[in-house]
């Protein structure tokens, strides 16, 4: 069988070819023969064995406390994490060349920096903002037009019969625009598809996805949004919009574009990891912010994503970002909408002010939102394991870019389909008031003056159908139209999440929400003869809130999110027990939708915290050992040759040095990393050529970052047979001091410091200082997924 990481790839197309069962390596794979544990003869090369995986769910009887020291090896354990998957450099690598710049630049020369900084993330909300404003716009005039279109034609129809017609019309038009999106997505750029939430967490979690930067990415998912939108598809375009402000931050950040091969020579000191990262996290604060106008909320989620290389000044800077994105957006879109100066636009979702009055509440209501809170997270679970079940699908059977494209029509037209058959039997007649809010207001079979209700949700932009659940008069639905609507929308929008089109899960989430949450006010509103319950928007907005919270599982971002965006605080703290609620129900039964999306695609990830029954394992069950290494003057040919090692494709050598007269082992002196290596060899710089060239140019940190981030593969560097000989002086490049554990550090110790400080690799020594192991992420990854883990992935590839 295939590969699974292969075939639901967030990489390009040229990741997937290919014949099956051939692909992107993986971390213990079964493909691999096993490799010895012992060191190669006649030299410091070593390569790394295969690990055992240990299950950390499972209690420790009396008879095995012996066995404690050692770990515990579950079988069938191939194919856990995939080796496609890069960790990001985010701990500076403090060498020579680093530390003398440092020391070469003046106070000034830093307080130019940091206003650098402030320059960057302003570019960065600006740009972000124009991005969002021409998705709103382009997503309402175009949808605009299409439902004028269907709606002048079904009561043309009406009158005439024929109404099969109009059907025929709505599904075709909504099949040729989602068939426009699919098709830039599944056959041009891949990781553009969803909403990119997964991939944006990764990549501020340490972990290096392919593409998920690219300006290629950046249109490739606006085009694609505005099609699924318009399409009709139970998708949103706010998700995405993270997405977008986090390649913008790392495209405006480096002062370039690798794409366009165009180098503006600015922001020159940014082009490192450790920089990139902290703009690519305004940037997805930014669009965040765009998104819902909730500038705080934005920097919450940032926070919560990456909150272990938080500073107080990075806050702020993520902060003015999200304030200048929220603001760009309502300026601009105030001058679309005729009145200029009105910032009444804070957001691409607008829920609209709730009035204290409509929404105030008593302390009895408090038990009744937590129990919509537990609903929510019941729900979110079953729409969470059945995208999965259908992700699994996905992965068998619609692996091909044709495939997915025709699936992406095919779901395009079966929701056309039933939101006319929704909208064709429903008898709901609400009175067409002189105030009325519907956009497209359709009678149908309803009498002169009167309106079709159904209409109302379907026959309309999700976010529009949200504000109208929210803020329309009581009576405007019956039960059975929400009934009926939030069982037929949960499956919609289950099946359409994770299709080959830029969508989002947060609109539809709400939506749902939404329906049965006001569904829930009118049914209270009848058992009971409370005044206060005579509005259902409240109930709605409580609702929404669980059922979102219920699928994504974000707690404090998503509760300042939701406050922001309803411009009342009032409802806070019900909403904070809502989402706790859904988040500790749904946790029980399945994890959120991001992180099983995450998982299903053998991402390294790492979370907060160390397993908890994980204080019985050190460093020396964690690590990978025994562990290649280089003499601090090493031979060039030695370093192509490990380098060029198909089998390892190691990132990180940890340098060490022989006393001289000693017989004693090397001992650790430094690291080194795969791309400086490379960039050593590309520009020659061996200890022979430096002597006899008399002019020979000292090489700087420019020439590391004019390489930086697509540094060239080993196979592209050619070194003569005469230069193999040479030799290659590291003391000046390595890191002369690499973090460091003795083999007795317990593993929780080892994941905190891996974690806190954004660590790539973590050198294990002896008490003599000689490298015995080397912790990296996916040695940490494999021991927190445990044994179910184990048995949910080997249950998704078989």
């Amino acid at each position: 069988m295939a590969n699974i990481t292969k075939k639901v790839s967030w990489s390009s197309r040229a990741d997937e070819s290919g014949p099956a069962g051939e692909g992107t390596p993986l971390l213990n794979g079964s493909e691999q023969p096993r490799l010895s544990r012992q060191p190669s003869e006649g030299g410091s090369i070593f390569q790394i064995g295969r690990l055992s995986t240990v299950d950390l769910e499972e209690e420790i009887t009396s008879d095995e406390d012996s066995l404690r020291g050692r770990p515990k090896e579950i079988p069938h354990n191939e194919k856990l994490l995939s080796l496609k998957y890069e960790s990001l450099d985010y701990d500076n690598i403090e060498n020579q060349l680093f530390l003398e710049e440092e020391r070469r630049m003046s106070y000034m020369g830093f307080r130019c920096l940091e206003i650098s900084r402030w320059v960057v993330c302003g570019l960065i909300g600006f740009l972000t903002g124009l991005i969002a404003c021409f998705i709103d716009i382009a997503v309402e005039e175009l949808a605009g037009i299409k439902y004028q279109v269907v709606k002048e034609n079904i009561e043309k129809f009406t009158e005439v019969g024929g109404l099969s017609i109009s059907l025929l019309l709505w599904a075709v038009l909504n099949s040729a625009i989602v068939m426009g999106g699919a098709i830039i997505v599944a056959f041009f750029e891949p990781i553009a598809a969803g909403s990119g939430i997964p991939q944006i967490k990764c990549y501020l979690n340490g972990v290096k996805v392919p593409r998920v930067v690219r300006l290629k990415t950046l249109m490739v998912k606006v085009f694609g949004v505005i099609c699924s939108v318009v399409g009709g598809l139970a998708v949103g375009k706010e998700g995405p919009m993270i997405h977008s402000g986090a390649v913008v931050a790392a495209g405006v950040s480096q002062g370039r574009s690798t794409s366009l091969k165009r180098d503006f020579k600015i922001f020159e000191y940014f082009r490192r990891d450790t920089e990139k990262r902290d703009f690519v996290s305004a940037g997805a604060a930014a669009g965040v912010s765009a998104a819902f106008g909730a500038p705080v909320g934005g920097v919450l989620f940032s926070l919560e994503e990456g909150a272990s290389f938080w500073n107080q000044m990075l806050t702020w800077r993520i902060f003015f970002a999200s304030m200048i994105s929220t603001f760009t957006l309502n300026f601009f879109l105030s001058i679309y909408h005729n009145n200029p100066g009105d910032l009444s636009n804070p957001g691409l979702i607008n829920f609209g002010r709730f009035q204290s009055d409509s929404v105030a509440y008593n302390l009895y209501e408090i038990p009744l939102f937590i129990a919509m809170g537990a609903i929510g997270g019941l729900l979110g679970a079953l729409f969470n394991v059945l995208n999965y079940w259908l992700t699994i699908f996905r992965i068998r059977y619609v692996h091909r870019p044709c495939l997915q494209v025709m699936e992406a029509m095919l779901v395009a037209a079966v929701t056309a389909t039933v939101s006319f058959t929704m909208i064709y039997f429903s008898n709901d007649c609400q009175p067409l008031g002189p105030e009325h809010t519907e956009e497209y207001p359709l009678q149908l079979f309803c009498a002169d003056g009167e309106y079709n209700s159904m209409a109302t949700a379907f026959f309309n932009t999700p976010e529009r159908s949200v504000r109208s659940l929210f803020h329309n008069q009581p009576g405007s639905y019956n039960p059975l139209t929400l009934g009926l609507f939030t069982l037929t929308y949960f499956f919609l929008a289950c099946w359409t999440y994770g299709l080959a089109v830029s969508a989002g899960v947060f609109i539809p989430s709400l939506l749902i929400g939404a329906a049965w949450g006001r569904l829930c006010g009118i049914l209270l509103a009848s058992i009971t003869s409370f005044s206060i319950w005579a509005d259902p928007g409240k109930y709605a907005l409580i609702g929404a809130a669980a059922q979102l919270g219920g699928i994504v599982r974000m707690t404090l971002s998503l509760t300042v999110i939701m406050v922001e965006a309803t411009g009342n605080v009032t409802y806070g703290f019900p909403i904070m027990l809502v989402l706790i609620t859904a988040k500790i129900v749904g946790d029980y039964f399945v994890e959120g939708l991001y992180d099983i999306h995450i998982k299903l695609q053998s991402v390294p990830f790492l979370h907060w915290e160390a397993p908890a029954t994980s204080h019985w394992l050190t460093a020396r069950e964690v690590m990978s050992s025994p562990v290649t290494c280089l003499n601090r003057i090493e031979k060039v040919g030695t370093i192509v040759d490990t380098l060029s090692n198909t089998s390892t494709n190691h990132n990180g050598f940890p340098v060490v040095v022989q006393v001289s007269g000693s017989d004693e082992p090397a001992k650790l002196c430094g690291l080194i990393l795969r791309s400086q290596l490379i960039v050593l060899l590309k520009h020659k710089v061996f200890v022979e050529l430096a002597r006899s060239r008399l002019t020979h140019r000292k090489l700087q940190l420019k020439d590391f970052r004019d390489a930086y981030p697509r540094f060239p593969p080993i196979q592209s560097i050619h070194v003569s047979q005469d230069e193999r000989e040479c030799m290659m002086d590291l003391t000046e490049f390595m890191n002369a001091t690499p973090y460091t554990v003795p083999q007795e550090t317990s593993l929780p110790r080892v994941f905190k410091l891996f974690r806190a400080l954004g660590l790539r690799h973590l050198v294990v020594a002896d008490d003599e200082n000689r490298v015995v192991g080397l912790v990296t992420r996916k040695d940490l990854a494999r021991y927190h997924l445990g044994k179910h883990g184990l048995e949910e992935l080997q249950l998704a590839q078989t």
